[in-house]
């Protein structure tokens, strides 16, 4: 259909489902398409320009020279670089509109105890379609946090997500018992980090429970293809120790290769008991990685890699006609 046939309720339809402050320049050029619909866009567009300025700024902070850079990222890494809650929270929106990002690495303490909550918030329904490795550290996830990814996760963020690092993020048992039910609804996930971490047995509980008895057949086990679980650090107890063991025996985790239980208020015994019912689970880093080098030498970097990385290559200088953003501001 021409779009001269469109209704003007129509045709500002379909700016408003143009709007994209990363590429802002199809909403700007529909715009000018007539009269009546430049001025039915002329509020929206200052919407556009305004996200789009900070879209852009937003780039350049994260260590990419304009949006189009960002828009065909496959890695987005930030460490240390300040981002505000309200920055995260921007970041979230875009999701939609990344399809190329594959991985997101944020260690950004100082957005505070709501930064989290903030850019999972952002989240919408099939937000960043192509991640499949998320690495939160050193922030504040909370119960907050927790309950906010969880509800992300269940309107279907991140649908190819495989790699979650929750790592040092004040992640209680109140906080994992609430994203459990979405970690474990999603049968493709193999790695979880949840090292320097406060939760209990009450959390591990939540994580590792079986099938609901009212599940539909078949009750496959839940987590089946986790291999790496990192429980280091947290307050995991003997109690929660032998109940992990029950339920390994039971068939949980099928798939589990590297269980990490170091620095628990566990005993030794306990933790011990933990690995006798699953003679292939295996606690020691090095081991991991020397049966890993073989096979899995294409596998990403590990988050302290990437640290050191980015301290040691910052990002280089935007050239004049690089760092420009993609539309002139003056434009919209």
């Amino acid at each position: 259909m021409a779009l001269s046939k469109l209704s003007g309720d129509e045709q500002g339809i379909l700016f408003v489902q143009l709007c994209n402050v990363l590429d802002p320049g199809v909403a700007v050029a529909l715009s000018s398409v007539n009269n009546e619909l430049r001025t039915a866009t002329r509020a929206p567009l200052q919407q556009l320009k305004t996200g789009h300025e900070a879209a852009a700024a937003l780039c350049r902070k994260l260590g990419h020279r304009n949006c189009k850079a960002l828009r065909e990222a496959k890695v987005v890494e930030s460490v240390y670089n300040s981002l505000t809650a309200d920055e995260l929270k921007l970041l979230g929106t875009l999701g939609s509109v990344l399809p190329a990002l594959k991985e997101l690495w944020l260690e950004e303490p100082a957005a505070g105890p709501d930064g989290v909550q903030q850019l999972a918030e952002g989240l919408g329904a099939g937000a960043l379609p192509a991640v499949t490795h998320l690495w939160l550290s050193r922030m504040h996830v909370g119960d907050a946090g927790a309950s906010a990814l969880a509800a992300a996760l269940g309107r279907g963020a991140l649908p190819r997500l495989n790699q979650l690092s929750l790592g040092d993020t004040a992640l209680c048992d109140a906080g994992l018992v609430a994203l459990a039910p979405a970690l474990r609804r999603r049968p493709a996930l193999e790695r979880l980090e949840l090292y320097s971490n406060p939760f209990g047995d009450e959390g591990l509980a939540a994580l590792v429970a079986p099938p609901p008895a009212d599940a539909p057949p078949p009750q496959a086990e839940v987590l089946a293809q986790l291999r790496w679980l990192n429980l280091d650090g947290s307050q995991i107890t003997d109690d929660g120790c032998a109940h992990l063991a029950s339920r390994l025996r039971s068939g949980a985790l099928p798939a589990l290769f590297g269980l990490y239980l170091h620095d628990i208020p566990a005993s030794d015994a306990a933790k011990a008991a933990v690995y006798e019912w699953r003679a292939s689970l295996k606690d020691e880093v090095s081991e991991l990685e020397h049966e890993e080098s073989g096979s899995e030498e294409e596998e990403s970097e590990s988050s302290e890699e990437k640290v050191e990385k980015h301290h040691s290559q910052p990002p280089d200088s935007p050239s004049s006609d690089e760092s420009n953003s993609d539309i002139d501001a003056h434009d919209l």
